[in-house]
């Protein structure tokens, strides 16, 4: 019955007009790609945008959504490009543009996600440190003993398998949005006009730094804070199975558009009640101290609301993004080890590829949190541009050269997303240097 109406629409549909019914399974998939992008890069960004003052917020309200929905739409695109009905990403890119680039994509998807999950592994330690010596008056744990139990049972939390880690991905979307938006909503009282008082385009509060430099700076974190592109491939793979060829890119496409609307709305105000709460110099010392705003939102204003939930909240919220990010990091991992022994002729058994990669994880991960280095200087430096390569350069390149996308040339929204990109990796580069 499954085939015999896929084959109809695919027969019959030749225009949007006929798109099906919104169904269940879309609000499902619409509410995984909210879940995988709203996580601890949205508990950062305030931070990071604020320190400028007013004009990089507005700057970013209006950039927020162009940036994220064409960039994933695009994606959305070149995977479903493909051939096979069941390929993915890399199985994509390898039909397209051989086997060498399939091998180099592969690599940069590893890239692409395993420093998100070294970010939050510091993220969560800082929180929980904080909490703890805050909140509950206890003294610091040495950071080693901390991050190495933080870390293993978060390992541990993964041994119950992929099932379990995205039913409880998908159940904690609700509370999340419902405690951001509250707390945005409890720090109206607390606004204040400091904000406002930041128009100039030539000096900051960022240590002289200008309004120019800070918003150049910011779109890294912006590609960070709002990326769902790990769970896009299976998006595209999903809908294409369900809706056949005719219907997959404009179901997919309302998907996203519906997902990147709630986004913005509920993540942009979450980020101006912050920084309107905020001055730039108190900002710029939650930048300083390397956690997340409402850890330090926490310790600012002594709220028992903020206090006892804005920190757990910010566990769960970093908890989630890192069991996403593990099962990505994991499958990049394995996806680099296995071309590179198919390369000389080896091979490696799953179970033993599957207890390598914990290994790897697990002790990278407990190194990077013990070290603590700065969060927002990884996101900037590493998640970030590798994440624009695959996210906005990527797909742009693929439109423009492949001739089954030919039909989405020409577009201004095309320039505007390989402009992003572009911003996004020099960004990346001059903080490097």
């Amino acid at each position: 019955m499954s085939k015999l109406r896929t084959n109809d629409s695919v027969t019959n549909a030749n225009n949007e007009s006929a798109l099906p019914k919104w169904r269940k399974s879309d609000s499902l998939w619409m509410l995984s790609l909210y879940g995988t992008a709203i996580g601890a890069g949205v508990l950062f960004l305030p931070i990071n945008a604020g320190v400028g003052g007013l004009i990089p917020l507005l700057v970013m309200l209006v950039l927020a959504f162009p940036m994220t929905f064409f960039a994933h739409q695009a994606l959305c695109r070149f995977v479903l490009s493909g051939k096979s009905r069941e390929g993915d990403i890399t199985v994509v890119v390898e039909e397209a543009f051989g086997r060498t680039a399939g091998n180099w994509i592969t690599v940069l998807y590893f890239f692409a996600i395993y420093p998100i999950l070294l970010v939050y592994s510091v993220g969560i330690t800082n929180t929980v440190d904080s909490f703890m010596v805050n909140q509950l008056g206890m003294s610091s744990i040495p950071r080693a003993l901390l991050s190495f139990v933080l870390v293993a049972f978060l390992m541990l939390i993964v041994q119950f398998g992929e099932e379990l880690i995205v039913k409880v991905m998908s159940i904690l979307v609700f509370p999340f949005i419902a405690v951001l938006m509250i707390l945005a909503l409890f720090l109206i009282p607390e606004w204040n006009g400091e904000l406002f008082a930041n128009w100039s385009f030539n000096s900051g509060s960022d240590g002289g730094q200008s309004i120019l430099m800070t918003l150049w700076l910011v779109i890294p974190v912006m590609v960070f804070a709002f990326n769902h592109s790990p769970i896009i491939s299976s998006l595209a793979v999903a809908k294409r199975k369900e809706y056949g060829e005719v219907y997959a890119e404009p179901k997919c496409t309302r998907i996203i558009a519906a997902s990147n609307i709630m986004m913005v709305v509920t993540v942009m105000f979450f980020v101006f009640s912050c920084a309107l709460c905020l001055s730039p110099a108190e900002l710029l010392d939650a930048k300083a101290q390397n956690i997340s705003t409402l850890s330090y939102l926490a310790n600012r204003f002594k709220s028992p609301v903020i206090e006892y939930i804005g920190p757990p909240i910010a566990f769960i919220a970093m908890a989630k993004s890192f069991l996403g990010h593990y099962l990505g990091g994991k499958e990049g991992f394995n996806g680099v080890v296995n071309k590179f022994l198919r390369s000389r002729n080896k091979t490696i058994s799953e179970k033993k590829l599957d207890k390598l990669a914990i290994a790897f994880m697990f002790v990278t991960a407990w190194g990077v949190a013990t070290l603590n280095p700065s969060i927002l200087g990884l996101i900037e430096s590493l998640g970030g541009p590798i994440l624009a390569v695959l996210l906005f350069l990527m797909p742009m390149y693929a439109i423009h050269k492949l001739p089954v996308l030919a039909k989405y040339r020409g577009k201004l929204s095309n320039i505007f997303i390989v402009v992003m990109g572009v911003v996004a990796i020099s960004a990346a580069i001059y903080n490097l240097l």
